[in-house]
């Protein structure tokens, strides 16, 4: 049982549907707090995304990610740097895309195990599989378009310099943080 089941009862539509809203709005808040980095910019999304897989399981969790990317390409200002379709076909496209697998293997784990040690750890997976589409995607729009740049015949040392081991500290604590907040969440449940 995840931590909205718990908490809120009954599945019901309405539920599924406010979650998914109140969800997708607490990832775009997240966005918001950026730092600029190149190539791409550290942000509390992968915290909250954590933390809404986490909450609300794998299936919810990842619809949730995506109402969020529909909203971007809708052209709400979501993202990081604001909102368009340009964004999901851009070099960070990758990124936003695994941030679907990253709400859901999150939320498999959530719904197998209360165990903190587990949770961490499959926070931890989670992070390390949305740098797979993070990475792949620039370098094949590179080669598909013919686009030169930095990421065009990067070698594996340049990729783990610029596009992975930057944000790897910080997503570890982002992990940890987002499997505390749950757990929290859950002790409080079950003593109140």
């Amino acid at each position: 049982m995840t931590f909205m089941q718990a908490a809120t009862g009954a599945d019901t539509l309405l539920k599924k549907t406010l979650m998914v809203v109140g969800g997708s709005m607490f990832i775009a808040i997240a966005a918001q707090f950026s730092v600029p980095f190149i190539p791409v910019p550290l942000t509390l999304q992968t915290l909250a995304i954590l933390i809404v897989g986490l909450s609300f399981g794998s299936r919810l969790g990842a619809l949730t990610v995506v109402a969020y990317l529909l909203e971007g390409a809708a052209g709400l200002p979501v993202f990081a740097n604001g909102g368009s379709a340009a964004a999901l076909v851009g070099p960070t496209a990758g990124f936003l895309f695994g941030f679907i697998a990253l709400a859901y293997i999150a939320g498999f784990v959530a719904e197998r195990t209360t165990n903190v040690f587990a949770m961490i750890g499959g926070a931890l997976l989670a992070s390390v599989v949305l740098y797979i589409p993070g990475v792949a995607w620039p370098m094949a729009l590179a080669e598909m378009f013919a686009i030169e740049g930095k990421w065009v015949a990067s070698s594996a040392s340049t990729i783990w310099t610029y596009w992975v081991s930057p944000f790897l500290l910080g997503d570890a604590v982002k992990a940890i943080l987002a499997v505390m907040v749950v757990a929290g969440g859950m002790k409080a449940l079950r003593k109140g």
